[in-house]
């Protein structure tokens, strides 16, 4: 018997080192939050917390999100798919109504033996199932319902609200709906009454957030180690409204709040590129007056700018604390030695440049968001500046914890940014946000901003130039608050012909549903002139016919010196039998084809064939 126990044992024992080659994964997401940090250089947050992580971890400095708005941005980090793959760009779409089939980042580690735990806001709630995707995680999502309050407190009123002030005129608002009949109370009291900030001398559990934290600490107290763990906490703030206690609003001086120095449209910027805030105007109460402009601007007065960016970062350094909690409890369980630990926010947020309140753009304020990442196998602080995104957080996970990439992500893995083997990533990251009918994606790189707005595009097929309704490029090197789009401007007009470039290369890599390269393909063939003189020719001759765009015209020429530059290394292979030179032609044929239909409609595609045919023909004669 002992013996059988002692096997037992050991059994047992070499399961859970077995199990530890594995890192845990501890999983934080922040809503809406901007990099207002003290470790990406904002030297007015009070970010202690953070700022000690990132100092042993790595600082992703210029990383972007695909959609500036919480259920396209979520579906996206956690899919490792760009929107147009996901098929998720509102707050309506359940993801997985039109995806049945995709796999989640929390998904695919608990097939790969981790048990995954979720809690707080991870995905956005209206776009998946109730259960917060149910086959993302190992044990039921744990709900609010949950969630534990300090003694002489409850559940925040209408989700938010701890100050007696707003508990009273809350109640105030309840009773006279009753009293009328309304069925929907909690909504008639938002219509009237839900003020964009709050503070309350209340103890940090006494808000969701506090709850949250506290439930995470416990779940860290009581965690089966035996298997690697994934869990994942979503914090609520710094969304709107900006709520937090006393001690958090107190550690900034009002008098010292910069407001936003450009409040303005851009010079030159299109209409599409902005909004009238109406997530901001939807927090009202009697004493706020909200004013749109003749250029359909939301319009703040002074002090109440200064009191919603003080309640930010308030609400910010509410969150950093939090954190700092759950942190310390790993640390006290001996688990920060075998944990890597994730903090992303899901978007940025417009604090009043270009007269903007809440996210919903593709201007940098709302695309820039912070990733910190720390792995305490590597443990040294490293800060990259180069262009990366969330679709990257997934493939770069999996490559962290020694599991298999999945085929078909977007992104590419930054564990050798992780590593500090090198400060490059790809050239550019890729931001969307659509206005009705229209999308703009928007090309960051290190140093520019290019956004092509197109009419009708929700899908993945290439587009047209009479598609394109408007662009944008910003220069941060000399414009760093975006003040004026520098389309048009003949210094940048290479510039703008590389984005555009650039821009269908994109394209082009999301209708293969590839992941954009760490640069951009050279072709590696060598220079023939014949097949350079043949492509100009002839493109020359189809430009004509066909009145193709310069855009149309440098890629069709691309494609068909490409397309007889191989024929001509074919053809001049004496090592080839006819058999497979007609083989490779074939080939490269039907590949030029599939080129070709990255730009252009099935019938301009079979237009070009032909008058490649009867140029080919004319050429051939004369020769």
């Amino acid at each position: 018997m002992q013996k059988y126990l002692f096997t037992l044992l050991i059994f047992s024992l070499v399961a859970q080192l077995h199990a530890q080659e594995k890192p845990n994964i501890l999983f934080i997401a922040v809503d809406d939050l901007k990099p207002t940090i003290g470790a990406y250089g904002d030297t007015f947050a009070i970010t202690p917390k953070l700022d000690a992580l990132a100092s042993n971890g790595v600082v992703f400095l210029n990383n972007h999100t695909q959609q500036a708005i919480c259920g396209p941005s979520r579906a996206s980090l956690l899919t490792g798919k760009r929107p147009d793959h996901t098929k998720v760009w509102d707050l309506q779409t359940k993801m997985r109504d039109v995806n049945p089939d995709i796999l989640t980042i929390p998904q695919y580690f608990k097939e790969n033996g981790y048990k995954t735990i979720g809690l707080g806001k991870i995905y956005d709630p209206r776009c998946v199932d109730n259960g917060k995707d149910i086959p993302s995680w190992s044990i039921p999502y744990i709900n609010e319902n949950t969630f534990e309050y300090p003694d002489g407190y409850k559940n925040p009123e209408l989700g938010f609200y701890q100050n007696k002030i707003n508990l009273n005129k809350i109640y105030e608002l309840k009773e006279e709906a009753k009293s009328k009949g309304v069925k929907d109370i909690n909504q008639y009291v938002r219509d009237r009454f839900k003020p964009p900030y709050e503070i309350a001398d209340v103890p940090d559990g006494a808000y969701n957030d506090g709850a949250i934290a506290n439930k995470g600490i416990e779940l860290l107290e009581n965690m089966d180690t035996s298997k690697p763990f994934f869990l994942a906490i979503g914090f609520q703030r710094p969304h709107l409204p900006f709520v937090a206690p006393k001690k958090y609003w107190d550690l900034y001086d009002e008098n010292k709040i910069e407001l936003a120095s450009y409040q303005k449209k851009s010079k030159n910027g299109p209409d599409v590129a902005y909004h009238a805030s109406g997530e901001m105007q939807s927090y009202k109460t009697p004493e706020i007056e909200y004013k749109v402009n003749g250029e359909g601007l939301l319009e703040l007065d002074t002090a109440l700018q200064i009191k919603l960016i003080h309640g930010y970062y308030a609400a910010t350094s509410y969150i950093d604390a939090q954190i700092g909690k759950i942190i310390e409890k790993l640390k006290q369980k001996g688990l920060d030695k075998n944990t890597i630990i994730v903090v992303w926010g899901d978007h940025g947020w417009h604090l009043g440049d270009h007269s903007l309140w809440n996210k919903h753009s593709n201007f940098e304020q709302a695309t820039r968001s912070p990733l910190l990442i720390y792995d305490p196998r590597i443990n040294k602080g490293i800060k990259v500046k180069m262009p990366t995104e969330f679709v990257d957080l997934f493939p770069t996970l999996c490559e962290m914890a020694g599991i298999e990439i999945p085929k078909k992500l977007d992104g590419i893995s930054l564990n050798d940014q992780i590593k500090g083997l090198e400060n490059t990533s790809k050239m550019y990251a890729v931001s969307q946000y659509p206005r009705g009918n229209k999308m703009g994606y928007s090309f960051r790189t290190e140093n520019y901003r290019y956004t092509l707005w197109i009419n009708n595009k929700k899908s993945t097929d290439p587009i047209r130039e009479d598609d394109i309704i408007a662009e944008e490029l910003y220069d941060y090197k000399t414009d760093p608050n975006e003040t004026e789009n520098k389309i048009g401007l003949q210094e940048y007009e290479k510039t703008k012909k590389f984005f555009q470039k650039e821009a269908v290369n994109y394209f082009n890599s999301q209708l293969n549903n590839e992941p954009l390269k760490k640069e951009v393909k050279k072709n590696s063939l060598q220079k023939n002139e014949w097949a350079e003189k043949r492509a100009e020719n002839i493109t020359s001759f189809i430009v004509t016919e066909m009145k193709l765009s310069a855009i149309q015209e440098k890629y069709l020429k691309e494609t068909l010196l490409n397309k007889y530059t191989v024929n001509a290394v074919i053809r001049e292979n004496k090592d080839l039998s006819q058999e497979e030179k007609k083989t490779g032609a074939k080939a490269i044929y039907a590949e030029t084809q599939k080129k070709l239909l990255v730009q252009f409609s099935k019938e301009d595609v079979a237009a070009i064939s032909k008058l490649e045919r009867d140029k080919q023909k004319e050429l051939s004669s004369k020769n």
